[in-house]
């Protein structure tokens, strides 16, 4: 039997309605068993980090989990330090659509907005 992951009661971390919908939306088109979202950050991109949204199919000893209105948010704890203060979006644009990052902390983006620097 799966044990239920704890629930941080004071989120550093936010999203926005449409993101939290959107969120759930993913999770009930998901092909397998899922517990939420899993949001981080690793290195990589045009400007050196890029932010990492998946399926989180289990729950790692170092994960922050959050609930959003019923949505489950899994946060690695090296990903936190980057992310704590942000706020998880949902973007609707005539090219394109997704989730999207804002970041306080972030110094400089990437002309595609997938990655930036610190």
């Amino acid at each position: 039997m799966s044990q239920k992951p704890a629930i941080e009661r004071k989120p550093q971390f936010n999203l926005t309605p449409k993101a939290i919908a959107m969120g759930k939306q993913k999770l009930s088109e998901a092909e397998e068993a899922v517990l939420g979202l899993r949001l981080g950050v690793r290195g990589g991109g045009c400007s050196g980090v890029s932010y990492a949204v998946a399926f989180a199919q289990n729950q790692r000893e170092n994960d922050h989990v959050f609930d959003y209105d019923g949505l489950r948010v899994f946060i690695d704890a090296k990903s936190m330090k980057i992310l704590e203060g942000c706020i998880l979006d949902w973007e609707d644009k005539l090219i394109g659509y997704g989730f999207k990052f804002v970041n306080p902390k972030a110094k400089s983006g990437c002309g595609c907005g997938s990655s930036f620097a610190l």
